[in-house]
């Protein structure tokens, strides 16, 4: 099951003095005050002047007094996923008749919303690269009760904050497998329960294949049964992930290599429920992360990919495809980019290696702005010159999807948002049909 998230309750640091961020300053209203004295004062005299200045400046000092480092609590999760919002709450316990604004700082891979408020700040965390990051401290700035002085302190420290894949995501394909009720984007059947070995009998779902109709359990219950199989176990799976330049292309508000990562994480969750090994090579012009298949293995798997991000350089997928082409019989996914025929020689040149010894499913997400330019009513010239181009790339990746699938690969090009389940439906169909 998925790992429990970690919460910052209290940092250490953040129940002791928080550090001064600089100096006191004035406020808005010690100017006002100061101008309203320079303008009223003089008429009643040099003396009153002086005791006027002197008072406003004793009653700074007491004002700037009170404002000591307040104590911060910050809850927030250390363990995220790539693009899901959190929760995240700061609440800052300031002496009395103290009024203090909380701020979040944010990064660029670190967003924060809102990222300040009075007393309380509730806000959303959404991370927005994977790896590692680090959340700055909490800034508090706080005016005294007179509302003369201010003074801005931190608290709480840094925090690092890990972003994995959609891992979770990933575990709910997995029980939705394992329950039987699993629905592949790429097919009209109903849930599937794949395997040739008698697992349990069950409800029918809608879109169940009726031939698995259990009529003697139907009969005896009064309602409709089916049969379920179990899936064969101790197969072995590869994730092969290309990181080279065409991964760094986005597909929405992520890149294509992103979203090969969620998939992975469905693929790598689903084969530990099914029992089967999964591993992983992720590479661009070399083999930068290499996981060995293990049982059980796919938390370990999505955060050993956590901090690889597109190179722009050109992929040997020869070299990559050989860490894995001398193993024994395995399925071998392929995520990587079908953009046209120069760009995918060396992995039609790769791919007749592999399929000798096992099974291989090529995956490369659909360009969501190519079909909707090629299926767009043209408005202008422009769209047409658009359509036309979009048509064109269509076409040339047709032609190597058909030269793939002659050398004995099996390709899929789903959506985006379809990417992790149709990678899991394809798995279990070629578990289904023996082919691993």
């Amino acid at each position: 099951m998925v790992e429990p998230t970690v919460v910052e309750p209290v940092r250490p640091e953040a129940r002791r003095a928080a550090r001064a961020r600089g100096p006191w300053w004035p406020t808005g209203a010690l100017v006002g005050v100061l101008a309203g004295s320079a303008v009223l004062v003089p008429l009643a005299g040099a003396a009153t002047w002086r005791l006027a200045l002197l008072a406003i400046a004793v009653a700074w000092v007491i004002d700037a007094s009170r404002l000591r480092a307040p104590a911060v609590e910050r809850v927030v999760p250390t363990e995220l996923v790539r693009g899901v919002a959190v929760g995240l709450r700061v609440v800052v316990a300031a002496r009395p008749g103290v009024r203090v604004r909380v701020r979040q700082p944010q990064t660029a891979d670190l967003r924060v919303s809102p990222a300040e408020s009075e007393d309380v700040l509730a806000a959303e965390l959404t991370p927005r690269r994977r790896g590692r990051h680090v959340l700055p401290p909490v800034v508090v700035r706080s005016t005294g009760p007179l509302r003369l002085a201010r003074r801005d302190h931190e608290a709480g420290g840094e925090l690092e904050v890990a972003v994995h894949a959609d891992l979770p995501g990933a575990r709910r394909l997995a029980l939705a497998v394992q329950r039987g009720t699993f629905r592949d984007p790429g097919h009209r059947r109903g849930p599937i329960g794949l395997g040739t070995e008698f697992d349990r009998i069950r409800e029918y779902a809608d879109g169940d294949d009726v031939r698995r109709l259990n009529w003697a359990a139907t009969a005896r219950v009064g309602r409709p049964m089916v049969n379920q199989h179990r899936e064969d176990t101790e197969r072995t799976v590869w994730c092969l992930v290309d990181a080279g330049r065409l991964s760094a292309s986005p597909v929405g508000d992520r890149t294509r290599l992103d979203l090969a990562l969620d998939a992975v994480a469905a693929v790598a969750a689903t084969a530990e429920a099914l029992g089967d090994r999964v591993g992983a090579v992720a590479y661009d012009e070399r083999v930068r992360r290499t996981v060995p298949p293990r049982r059980g293995g796919a938390a370990t798997l999505v955060r050993a990919l956590d901090d690889v991000e597109p190179e722009i350089v050109d992929s040997d997928h020869e070299a990559a495809y050989a860490q894995v082409s001398g193993t024994k019989r395995s399925l071998v996914v392929a995520f990587t980019d079908l953009l046209d025929e120069a760009a995918a020689r060396p992995l039609l040149d790769a791919v007749p290696v592999l399929v000798r010894r096992h099974a291989v499913l090529v995956v490369s997400p659909a360009d969501p702005e190519l079909v909707t330019a090629v299926t767009r009513p043209p408005g202008d010239r422009r769209s047409l010159l658009v359509a036309s181009a979009a048509a064109g790339l269509l076409a040339e990746q047709d032609r190597i999807d058909a030269r793939l699938r002659g050398a004995g690969a099996q390709v899929i090009e789903p959506l985006a948002d379809q990417l992790p389940a149709a990678c899991v439906g394809a798995y279990l169909r070629l578990k289904a049909q023996a082919r691993l």
